[in-house]
């Protein structure tokens, strides 16, 4: 009992702290300096610097619209002249936030479903006798199916497939080289829900004919979201018509960096152009390429050529489409006498994509906010 009695007095004991006082200029001077710094520290870099008082948004909500514009005319031996607008060298994109434009092609016209030679250039498909061609054995990274028959004059398997095989010339310039005047509209919307605070990357001025008239300039038009593809690619470092030839891949990264406690015009988009594919000494790994097959029906029911496309991806403003000319390989004598055959066009297509991150290969867009 004696020790809780002990213990429930000395709470009522009142304590004062001891100070000893060093009369010492070093030692002071080294407190001194020591509680600056700290204060510093607090005042300069948590507060001024890094806004540490400040809340930040986590989920900023944003979207990206692109349109395509431009017209341009090709004229090759195979499709004859044709007049290119958007609706012809803008395929759908194959990819979230990625958009692409057809800036070379090349094109193997009236193909027939029937028998003919395999491209010499396919390893798979090389013979010396019959016996390397084993019946319906699939040519490897080849066009079609083997017959079990080696034609001698070409030392390839005969294949059953869209015939001629396509050819794999590509031109040494795009054909659509005035696809770099294209221009592109990148609309993009950012939403910070947390501050219910929204913007967008296009001028609101109240004139409808703004956006007919301006191009993208980051000192005198930094709110115009129009860009010519040309100037898109050149931002990158690099040549638009020389990136054309063989396609590419272009980011395009929008960042948003918003400190909400200044004036609204004080939140503003920065655009970022970057090339992602390799361009070293023409690595394979280079361009931009895939393969696309148009069907149309005619009089004769043909089927409208299926097209091998080599794109430029720029994440997303303007590029440039060329069509290219391929030569159609011969069709081996006696074709068409196995059963009835269709005819089509086939042939490869270069082009341009661009991702606004992307451009190009989807809209290589990101953003972020400071608040």
């Amino acid at each position: 009992m004696a020790g809780w009695g002990t213990f429930f007095f000395s709470l009522l004991n009142y304590k004062t702290e001891k100070y000893v006082i060093a009369e010492n200029r070093r030692i002071g001077i080294l407190f001194r300096i020591y509680q600056l710094a700290v204060l510093g520290y607090i005042i300069g870099w948590v507060f001024v610097m890094k806004k540490g008082y400040q809340e930040k948004e986590e989920a900023i909500q944003s979207s990206v619209i692109t349109k395509l514009k431009g017209v341009t005319l090709t004229n090759s031996s195979e499709s004859g002249l044709h007049l290119w607008s958007s609706e012809d060298y803008v395929i759908p994109p194959n990819g979230e936030q990625v958009f692409f434009v057809v800036t070379n092609y090349i094109e193997t016209p009236n193909q027939r479903l029937g028998f003919c030679a395999e491209s010499s250039k396919i390893p798979d498909g090389q013979c010396l006798s019959d016996e390397d061609c084993i019946e319906g054995e699939t040519v490897i990274a080849g066009h079609g199916m083997k017959t079990g028959l080696c034609i001698n004059s070409t030392g390839t398997c005969e294949i059953h497939a869209w015939c001629p095989v396509e050819s794999s010339k590509r031109p040494s310039e795009p054909l659509l080289s005035q696809a770099e005047n294209f221009t592109v509209y990148i609309k993009n919307f950012i939403r910070f829900p947390k501050f219910e605070f929204s913007k967008s990357n296009v001028l609101d001025n109240g004139d409808d004919g703004y956006l007919k008239r301006c191009s993208y300039d980051h000192a005198d038009h930094p709110y115009c979201p129009i860009f010519r593809l040309g100037d898109l690619v050149s931002w990158t470092g690099n040549d638009f018509q020389d990136m054309a030839t063989k396609g590419g891949s272009v980011g395009i990264l929008i960042e948003w960096y918003c400190d909400l406690d200044k004036d609204y015009s004080k939140c503003n988009p920065e655009y970022t152009f970057t090339r992602l594919d390799l361009n070293l000494n023409n690595s394979v790994t280079s361009g931009y390429n895939f393969r696309k097959e148009r069907n149309s029906i005619r009089e004769k029911k043909t089927r409208d050529r299926l097209r091998k496309s080599r794109k430029l991806e720029p994440e997303a403003d303007n590029t440039t489409e060329e069509d290219i000319e391929a030569k159609v390989a011969p069709e081996k004598p006696g074709e068409g006498k196995r059963g009835p055959t269709i005819p089509r066009n086939t042939g490869q297509r270069y082009a341009s994509a661009l991702s606004p991150q992307g451009a190009e290969a989807k809209h290589h867009i990101s953003f972020a906010a400071r608040n």
